[in-house]
């Protein structure tokens, strides 16, 4: 899950969800997150992945984007490459996952409840790739998000401040760092979006 996603009704996940969602075992992190001043490499790493993943897929790739804080320059972050892949039908995981295997990629998340997200884990570089079906509206809430950070010095300030002040905590899973973070991320994308256009 990404730290920018935004969970049903904002609600943060329970332990019993993220073991529900979790292919395989769910690791505790039980640690404070590791952020790292902004890395000019990181669209060098997205570049490589986007062209792993274009080469396993082929014509399945209707979209992909770099997201996530790794893609806002002179924002600190996890050094984690945050990937958003469209594809016709992300419930068929036939179509997608299996090539995406072959290459090494391992799908970790499975939320048929929202948006029908999956998620897998890329291999030789950090990355997470957030698969969605077509014209999904979290697709366009993370690129606006993504984008507003970008182009608002204060909104990216006003992030940064957040993340750090909760990256110092001890959290027992990321997403529970990641839903701390929700009350900013949506007024940051209340801003990007227009109230009351969400």
């Amino acid at each position: 899950m990404s730290d920018e996603e935004q969970r049903p009704n904002g609600i943060p996940a329970t332990e019993e969800r993220l073991v529900a969602a979790t292919v395989g075992k769910i690791v505790p992190l039980n640690k404070t997150i590791d952020l790292e001043p902004y890395n000019p490499q990181w669209p060098f790493l997205y570049a490589r992945l986007e062209a792993q993943i274009r080469d396993a897929l082929g014509a399945e790739v209707l979209m992909i984007e770099h997201a996530g804080s790794t893609s806002v320059p002179g924002l600190s972050a996890k050094p984690v490459i945050d990937v958003v892949l469209a594809v016709l039908d992300s419930a068929d995981e036939s179509a997608y996952v299996p090539p995406l295997e072959r290459s090494g990629y391992v799908l970790r998340i499975r939320e048929p409840d929202w948006f029908e997200h999956r998620m897998l884990k890329s291999p030789g570089i950090d990355g997470n790739i957030h698969v969605f079906s077509r014209s999904c509206q979290e697709i366009s809430r993370m690129l606006a998000f993504r984008d507003r950070l970008r182009s608002n010095e204060d909104d990216r300030k006003l992030y940064e401040r957040t993340k750090q002040e909760l990256a110092a905590r001890t959290w027992k899973y990321m997403q529970n760092y990641a839903d701390a973070k929700s009350k900013v991320v949506r007024e940051i994308l209340d801003r990007a979006l227009g109230a009351g256009n969400r």
